[in-house]
């Protein structure tokens, strides 16, 4: 806590309240008893001036392009670590030791099967229906199948639950891709590493064998990484929400996948491929820059700026490069589709209107390149990213449940509505 005092002044009577400092980023104003003291509330739509928690988990610096998973920066954890390793450190604060790590590595993968019985749930959808409408119904069933972690009062079973749910996730979701393409089902492999076990379970078939390329598991690793955390995001907001009323693990983290499931949220990959798919060819991308620059045509270039990020996205920066491995190795350069991502990628990074608005390309704009060049439908990146984002979703949730000062989420409301009123019989109106 700072010595130092916030005032504020209403109908002559002054108020003080205390100022929180974090270990770096802005402080805040403890306005905890606000209502008590003056009998009001504040007000701010989107939540985007108000920390609802505090958190060791993720720090972001907007202005300087900056993103810090427990204090280490994403671009060191995406060059030298690996997910499972980024997973271990969200979950619980440090780096592993060797030891530690393979033995966490050893928990995961024991747990990467499903109930057989949940593969009855793929057949009750229809083939057509989007991956994200499955992964959510199929993880909030896991408390159907899974009925010794869901105590969340159990330290035990609230870590089982981790383990299963950061396990089991891959199989879900390359699951649900399977069924959307009519292909048989694949089982998990032990003696494959997290992303690659997650490709053979994508792309593997009965009739042949599959080898993972090692450019490509690399490429895969390192978007599960950069998108394993974000801080108080939406989707993650949904899950601590959903938590603070005591849900079991696997409700809270199929909130959060059906918060992510929005277009302006985990949707945004799959929207920026769609858009560059409109555009078409590079000779029609003047025409589509125009339209981003004028204010009354409702278009927006998707994949390009960010909601927190004012500077580079510090995750774009390590997926352009991935990007670059992915199309060489996959040799679709030549690709109209990708032609045209390059292109408008370059005039991002030097025409002045983008520049001064900072309207730079951002993880969402890279990731559904490679994801595509990989081989992947559009209808999956969401999927994919709830993946990914499952272990911060978890470790936010952990968070929660064990924080002392937890309360069940319960926002205030501006009412502006009728005033009392009486109620009038059908037959007088």
């Amino acid at each position: 806590m700072s010595n130092k005092k916030a005032t504020l002044t209403l109908d002559g009577k002054t108020y003080e309240f205390d100022i929180l400092d974090g270990s770096v980023g802005p402080s805040v104003i403890d306005i905890r008893s606000l209502y008590a003291k003056t009998g009001m509330f504040t007000y701010d739509p989107g939540f985007t001036s108000t920390a609802a928690c505090d958190s060791t988990i993720t720090y972001i610096d907007g202005d300087a392009g900056e993103l810090l998973y427990r204090g280490y920066p994403i671009d060191q954890l995406a060059e030298d670590s690996h997910y499972l390793e980024v997973c271990y450190l969200l979950l619980y604060g440090e780096l592993p030791s060797a030891k530690v790590l393979k033995d966490f590595e050893l928990r995961v993968t024991n747990h990467t099967m499903i109930h057989e019985q949940m593969h009855n749930l793929y057949s009750g959808f229809r083939r057509d229906a989007h991956p994200m409408a499955i992964v959510c119904g199929v993880v909030g069933a896991m408390a159907a199948f899974y009925h010794d972690s869901t105590d969340v009062n159990d330290p035990i079973q609230r870590e089982i639950a981790s383990i299963r749910m950061i396990a089991k996730l891959p199989t879900i979701v390359s699951t649900a891709y399977k069924y959307s393409i009519g292909q048989p089902f694949v089982f998990p492999r032990n003696d494959l590493d997290y992303a690659s076990n997650f490709l053979h379970m994508c792309f593997s078939v009965p009739t042949e064998d599959y080898k993972v390329d090692p450019v490509i598991a690399r490429a895969m690793d390192k978007i599960f990484t950069l998108h394993a955390d974000h801080e108080q995001n939406a989707s993650t907001s949904t899950v601590r929400l959903s938590g603070s009323s005591d849900a079991n693990p696997f409700a809270c983290i199929a909130a959060g996948v059906a918060c992510l499931w929005g277009p302006a949220h985990g949707g945004a990959n799959e929207a920026a491929l769609n858009m560059l798919k409109e555009i078409g060819t590079v000779d029609r991308i003047p025409e589509y820059v125009a339209r981003a620059k004028d204010k009354s045509d409702p278009f927006r270039l998707m994949g390009f700026g960010h909601r927190v990020y004012k500077s580079y996205d510090p995750r774009a920066k390590v997926m352009q490069q991935s990007a670059k491995e992915v199309l060489e190795l996959m040799g679709v350069e030549n690709n109209p589709t990708l032609q045209v991502a390059k292109e408008l990628e370059k005039i991002a990074l030097e025409d002045p209107y983008f520049v001064e608005r900072r309207l730079y390309p951002n993880v969402d704009f890279y990731s559904g390149i490679i994801l595509e060049a990989i081989g992947f439908p559009t209808s999956m990146f969401t999927a994919i990213f709830a993946l990914s984002r499952t272990v911060g979703w978890i470790a936010q949730w952990k968070e929660m449940i064990g924080d002392p000062q937890k309360k069940i989420g319960r926002p205030r409301q501006l009412y502006a509505g009728a005033v009392a009123r009486d109620y009038i019989d059908i037959k007088n109106r």
